[in-house]
């Protein structure tokens, strides 16, 4: 049987992860068919807390040991470039991490990213938690009516983790690769993709 207890430590040590775990809303799903008779807005509300709360740690994790420690002056540089713009528009950032979160799409990559700005968390925590909180509500209500109706194989649900999956994330880490290797400057002057320049070799600092 779940408890509130297991379903939120399970869901944060999945979000802290920076790849290869299963999407939350799998696992919420579920452990909901597991247990169809839970309350469904608690059960969201501890899943949105955990997974937010999780990815809150894998984007300062991104900062502390990422950008301080392996960044280059000039890497750091060229994605301060899209700290300002984030900068500049919090409303459109808050919308677009919003409108992500509420997707099927993992967030890891995002969060990652997002903590190699060294932006503040506290904006993007609550866009995620309030997307979270949605799609998750939705998650749990369909579970609970599926597991009214027909008996599922949980082992089913995670058949999902195959190649797909795995293909899935490795382009999403190496987003996040790109996404410090893409010459900012170029774009937002002249929208053009180009990598940076290897004129120098990288200084850590």
């Amino acid at each position: 049987m779940m408890t509130t207890v297991s379903l939120f430590a399970v869901v944060f040590i999945l979000n802290c992860l920076p790849a290869f775990a299963p999407p939350t809303w799998m696992v919420v799903s579920a452990m909901t068919l597991s247990s169809p008779g839970v309350n469904p807005w608690l059960t969201a509300l501890a899943a949105a807390t955990a997974a937010t709360a999780g990815r809150l740690v894998l984007a300062k994790m991104a900062f502390l040991l990422v950008r301080q420690r392996w960044l280059s002056a000039r890497t750091k540089e060229n994605v301060d470039l899209v700290k300002a713009r984030l900068e500049q528009h919090r409303a459109m950032t808050f919308g677009a991490v919003l409108a992500y979160t509420c997707s099927p799409l993992p967030s890891n990559s995002l969060f990652i990213a997002y903590g190699l700005t060294s932006l503040p968390l506290a904006p993007v925590a609550a866009a995620s938690f309030l997307g979270r909180f949605l799609t998750y509500s939705v998650w749990v209500v369909m579970a609970m009516e599926v597991a009214q109706k027909v008996v599922v194989d949980e082992g089913s649900v995670f058949a999902y983790l195959g190649g797909y999956f795995v293909v899935t994330q490795i382009l999403m880490l190496a987003l996040v690769v790109l996404f410090t290797k893409l010459d900012w400057r170029a774009w937002f002057s002249g929208k053009t993709i180009r990598l940076m320049k290897q004129t120098e070799p990288d200084d850590q600092k």
